[in-house]
Parts: structure tokens; C-alpha cells; sequence
């Protein structure tokens, strides 16, 4: 192979690098790598074309700058490539890299046959690395699968009203007591909150900086100090927040429910020149338009509207709102809503992200799956489809055509009984899984995918909605808006849309808090002595407080960022679930020769140079297109360039300051 085949597979494929060369940051554009004849590859950030899965087609501006030639000769190489993506770090790592086409239009003929033959050279099964929120923003002007959820409920939960600072007590139904083994205590399994039964008949409630007890789990609850046996069952609050200087008041609910609680009477500020006014003193987003008075809440990432605090509320679509939403300033203490407004930036930066799905390389070797049933598996169908699933187990296993498949992790598992053995699986049937409908429990297993296989790792991935994040109608929401009612003697937790208080950042995904007591929430997960067929109630898809701060003009440090439960080794980084089984298979992301930045070094040259459809370059150093032709830059031939290089050119913009590390210490996770 010739040293400048090892040149381009060096710039492209990123292998290991040569000796004195300095590694280029992954996300650093455009790269070059300097050959061992003192030939220098530059390759611009890649423009995406289409984006399926975790297949891309891509084009990529280049340029090759020979010892023999003064000036770099530039072109175009087109590919196709698979990618492997850790949300968790906020890299894409691009592999597999197939050349279909490469131009240099400014070449001589015969200096075009030998760049042609450097880049169709073979390419390893390393990949170059790249920002994820480069890569998600440069999907906004590329062909993609633009999925958005049919069949979500949108009916408005019980909606409370509270003066003063309080905290929603949720329970799934009446409340459910078990006996703590060993403990000779009871405890609520139907409630995401520490709830315990002393031996004498008192209820206690742990609220993170404050302790409550009642005569009766549904209240009234008091203030109240417990005895030393029942706090020292439980896990120290380790919140940094600060106690409030009362005890919040505790609001009891049995039935989907969010709470608005304000500290004190509400106190309207004004927004967007006075057409908006919205509640400065409480954590939920609580908007009165103006001109028609009307009252906007904002739950789960859904709007709803009524004239009055007492109702009724009706549902608005997020393309529906009034024009002013779109205004709202994104540095405002209001700004983070913009999110939830169709047609904003945020909301266009939300959706992009979605489109990208968490990726993770499984190794048979080490998957391992055990269901554990209440009794007998009993399997209850889905209506209009031909999958039966389990109701009588946390884990979600359907049954379909006499063979069984579970889902553990975003990790499809397939066996021929119910109660296995389980092998991990190299496909499924999936036309059959993708008619289950939002109102079966186990809707969120349609976002699991497997991408492809060998005969040592099966490559799986998971979109948003696995972990209960949808795309709707231009913006994202939490939950499917159906109600899951428990079934049989054993309580078995099922995803929930209201009640937990779930809140959207742009740079740190969703979060649930139960206001005014970040502890609250946490106690209550890491409390867990109970029977391990009971199960638990915890957030469906892992805890992060929200963030309630103001606007983001840069990226919010603080709680709800960096304090989410770190990832088991289970599957692959990012996958946050906490099902029955976690932690039982120790599969990582297969470790691939020379994954990463390689040889690569930093680029002299602006990252302003892009590639067109047809292969022709041009860049914008900011006074408009420029072509490039045998002569070199021709600000003439700039009025050549095809439109769709300017929404390139936003795109990479857009990326580049999502990228690029800002104030507050935290990251897109």
C-alpha cells in the first residue's frame, strides 16, 4: 500500500498513530495527518446525507496537499458508515467507513486517477470520533427516519392548586404495604417515597431534610421525629440542597396527579414585553397570557389551558400556542420552556438528539438473563395484535408465535420457554412488536432495536422512548398519557406521565423532583429493604433532579447535572435502568483497534470548507460563498453554491457552540 493510501486512512479512519505526532481532540475540525513523504490529508467535518438507524451516508470535503505541488488540490469523498454513540460521554464513534465516490474537480486527469486510487484504498474497522451534538445537529439538513409517536394520551391529570410551599405523596392506587423481612416493620411498595410502619402503628414518612407520621398512609401527615430504629434503617440525605425554613405541607394523591405549588401567593412577572406573565415563585411552569387571560401549565412536557385554576383544563398542541411563546427569551428565568414551544431552536436541537439512538455492543459470552415470575407466568394478549405479554413479572416479556422474547437493559433476549434459558437475540419479530400500542405497559420495548451481529457480539440500541421520551409534534414529552393500573396481589411498578414532577433540559434530558426537597425523591429510591418479588417503585428510567434555574445561556451546573445514578455494566454506558436483573451481564462496547483520534492532528484551516452535492467545494469565511477551481478561491463562482450549503453551514455552526465547553461545568447528557 502506498503512503498516501496509509495518509487517507489515517485522516478517515483514525488508526493508531505515528511516532512524534501530537493526538487532535475528538471533536476538533477539520484534521490532518502529515504523511511519512511530508504529504499533508486535511479532511473537513463530514456533511450527513442520510441517517437510518445507525447507518450514515456522508460526504466529506478533503484536500491533499503533495510534497511535489505547492498549493492542496480539494475534492470530495463520499461514504457510508455505521456509528457506534455513548450519550452518556457525548461522542459518536464512526466505523465501517465504506468509500462510494470521490471527485477533485480542480485535479489534472491523471492526478484524479491516483487520488481515486487513495481513497477507495481499504478501510480498517476503526472509526473517527465525533461530538455527538456535531453529529445531531448536522442531521437537520440530512435524510432521516423522522419519528414521532402515534397514540399518546394527552388527557390532563388531577391538577392541584397550593398557596404554600408542599410536595405531591404519590401513590399508584390505594397504598400497598408489605412486611420488611427482617425488620418486623411494614413499608408502601406502591409509592416512590419512603413510607415504613413502626412497630407500634405509626406510619413514617422520610422527606429528606424532614420527617412526617401519620395515623393513616393517605394522612393527614405532621411533622414528627421517629424512633432511632426506623432512621437508621434508612439512607442519610445526601442532598446539598437546604432545608427548607418550614416543613413543606404534604398534599396526598391515589390517581395521576401534578401539583402547582407556589411559595405563597402567586407572584406574576412579566415576560416577552408583557404579553406573557408567568408564577416567579413556583418551580412549575405556571404562564397567563395577557390578551386572553388564559392560564398555561406546563407538565411532562405538555401544555394545557384554561381560563381558571379550578378548570377545566384542555390540551394544546405545541405548534398550537400563542405566537408570544415563541419569544420568550432564552436567557430569561423562563427560557427553558423554549424547549417545549414548536419551532424554536431548542426544540429543533431536542428533536435532532432523539434521532440518534443510544448504541452498545453486546457480548454473548457474558449476557445473561433470569426472569422471576409471582407463580406460573401468565400472559394477558394486547388488543389488535398477535403478542401476548407477562403480567405477572417487572422484567417485559412477550410471547409471540410460540417463542418467548424479553427485553433487560435495552437488550433483546429470546427463549423457547418463559422461564428460559435466555440467550441474547440476533433478531426478533419485529412488524409484530411495532403494532403494540401506547396503552399496553410494555410499549416502551418497540424503541429497542438490534442493528446487526456477529458470532461474538450482537449490536443493540434504544431510542428515547425506551426511556419514556417522545417526539410530538415538534417537541419532547414524557410518558405515553396512559394510566398502567397494578394487576394481581404483587405490585410491579409501571411507567407513570404525571405526578413525579418531570422537567426538560436542553442540555441534561429529563428530570423528576418533587419541589422544594431535592432529598425527597433520592431517600425514597435508595430505601429498598423490602422482598425482592416485590419489586420497587422508583422513576421509571433512572433519578436526576430537575433543573429550575434561569434560561440556558450557557450550560446549568448545580443539582441535575452530573447526578444521575452512574451506568451498570450491564450493556454499555448511558443505559440507566434499574430493572430486576441489572447488573447481570457485564457486556461492554466492543473494543475496536485504533477507535479514537489516532494520528490525527489539528488543522491550520478553518472548519468553513464544505463539499456539494456534486462534488464541487466552497467555503464562507463570512463574506459569502467562494468556489474553488484550478486558480485556487473564486468569490465569482461563489454564486454557484447550492442552497442547501448554507443550512450546512448553520448546522455545523450549531454544533460547533453546542460543542464547545461553556460556563457551569455541566454537559448535554
Amino acid at each position: 500500500m502506498r503512503l498516501h493510501h496509509l495518509a487517507v486512512l489515517a485522516a478517515l479512519a483514525l488508526p493508531a498513530p505515528l511516532p512524534a505526532q501530537t493526538a487532535v481532540p475528538s471533536d476538533y475540525w477539520p484534521r490532518e495527518i502529515r504523511t511519512k513523504d511530508s504529504s499533508v490529508i486535511t479532511i473537513f467535518q463530514p456533511q450527513i446525507e442520510k441517517f437510518v438507524g445507525i447507518q450514515v451516508t456522508a460526504r466529506s470535503a478533503m484536500s491533499i496537499k503533495l510534497v511535489t505541488r505547492k498549493d492542496p488540490v480539494f475534492g470530495a469523498v463520499w461514504f457510508t458508515a455505521n456509528v457506534d454513540t455513548d450519550h452518556e460521554a457525548g461522542t459518536v464513534n464512526i466505523r465501517d467507513i465504506r468509500v462510494a465516490n470521490s471527485r477533485f474537480p480542480e485535479s489534472t486527469p491523471e492526478l484524479t486517477r491516483r487520488f481515486a486510487e487513495i481513497v477507495n484504498a481499504d478501510f480498517p474497522e476503526a472509526g473517527m470520533t465525533m461530538a455527538l451534538e456535531r453529529f445531531s445537529a448536522s442531521l437537520a439538513t440530512a435524510e432521516r427516519e423522522r419519528r414521532s409517536a402515534e397514540g399518546l394520551r394527552n388527557d390532563p391529570p388531577k391538577i392541584v392548586f397550593s398557596a404554600e410551599r408542599s410536595i405531591l405523596l404519590l401513590f399508584d392506587g390505594p397504598p400497598q404495604a408489605r412486611a420488611l423481612d427482617d425488620y418486623g416493620y411494614q413499608r408502601i411498595v406502591n409509592t416512590p417515597f419512603a413510607v415504613v410502619r413502626d412497630k407500634n402503628g405509626a406510619w413514617w414518612l422520610n422527606g429528606g431534610k424532614y420527617w412526617y407520621s401519620a395515623t393513616d398512609p393517605q394522612g393527614p401527615w405532621v411533622p414528627g421525629r421517629p424512633p432511632r430504629e426506623i432512621t437508621e434503617i434508612m439512607p442519610r440525605d445526601t442532598s446539598s440542597a437546604p432545608a427548607p425554613k418550614l416543613p413543606p405541607r404534604i398534599i396526598v394523591a391515589t390517581e395521576p396527579t401534578e401539583l402547582i405549588a407556589s411559595d405563597g401567593p402567586p407572584q406574576w412577572t412579566p415576560v416577552v414585553g408583557g404579553k406573557l406573565l408567568y408564577v416567579k415563585n413556583a418551580e412549575a411552569v405556571w404562564i397567563r397570557e395577557v390578551a386572553s387571560q388564559d392560564n398555561y401549565l406546563l407538565l411532562s412536557g405538555r401544555w394545557f389551558r384554561s381560563a381558571d385554576t379550578t378548570g377545566p383544563w384542555t390540551f394544546v398542541r405545541p405548534d398550537s400556542l400563542p405566537l408570544a411563546f415563541k419569544d420568550i427569551p432564552a436567557e430569561s428565568d423562563l427560557g427553558r420552556v423554549r424547549v417545549s414551544v414548536a419551532g424554536t431552536q431548542e426544540a429543533e436541537d431536542a428533536l435532532l438528539d432523539m434521532a440518534v439512538p443510544q448504541t452498545a455492543a453486546i457480548k454473548r459470552s457474558e449476557a445473561r438473563l433470569e426472569v422471576q415470575y409471582d407463580g406460573v407466568p401468565r400472559f394477558k394478549p394486547i388488543e389488535g395484535t398477535q403478542v401476548e405479554h407477562a403480567i405477572n413479572t417487572p422484567t417485559p416479556v412477550l410471547r409471540i408465535d410460540g417463542l418467548y422474547y424479553a427485553v433487560d437493559q435495552a437488550v433483546w433476549f429470546v427463549a423457547a420457554d418463559a422461564k428460559g434459558p435466555w440467550a441474547v437475540a440476533d433478531s426478533i419479530p419485529r412488524e409484530a412488536i411495532q403494532r403494540i400500542p401506547p396503552s399496553a405497559p410494555v410499549y416502551n420495548v418497540t424503541d429497542v432495536e438490534i442493528f446487526g451481529s456477529t458470532p461474538d457480539v450482537v449490536y443493540v440500541g434504544y431510542y428515547p422512548g425506551y426511556v419514556g421520551s417522545y417526539p410530538w409534534y415538534g417537541v419532547p414529552v414524557y410518558g405515553t398519557g396512559w394510566y398502567y393500573p397494578p394487576l394481581g396481589p404483587v405490585y410491579y411498578p409501571h411507567p407513570v406521565t404525571y405526578g413525579m414532577a418531570f422537567s426538560y433540559s436542553p442540555y441534561a434530558g429529563w428530570g423528576v423532583g418533587f419541589s422544594w426537597s431535592m432529598g425527597f425523591l433520592s431517600i425514597g429510591i435508595g430505601f429498598h429493604p423490602w422482598p425482592p418479588s416485590y419489586g420497587g417503585f422508583y422513576p421509571p428510567y433512572g433519578y436526576r433532579p430537575p433543573f429550575y434555574g434561569g434560561g440556558y445561556p450557557g450550560r446549568p451546573g448545580g443539582p441535575g447535572v452530573g447526578t444521575r445514578p452512574r451506568p451498570t455494566p450491564y450493556a454499555s454506558n448511558n443505559m440507566y435502568l434499574r430493572g430486576s436483573n441489572a447488573g447481570r451481564v457485564s457486556a461492554q462496547p466492543a473494543t475496536r483497534p485504533g477507535a479514537g483520534v489516532g494520528g490525527a492532528r489539528p488543522s491550520q484551516m478553518p472548519n468553513n470548507v464544505y463539499a456539494a452535492p456534486n462534488g464541487d467545494v466552497f467555503r464562507n469565511s463570512g463574506g459569502g460563498w467562494e468556489s474553488r477551481g484550478a486558480s485556487g478561491w473564486d468569490k465569482a463562482g461563489g454564486s454557484r453554491a447550492p442552497s442547501s450549503l448554507t443550512r450546512d453551514m448553520r448546522a455545523r455552526q450549531s454544533g460547533a457552540a453546542r460543542a464547545a465547553p461553556r460556563g457551569g461545568g455541566g454537559r448535554r447528557r
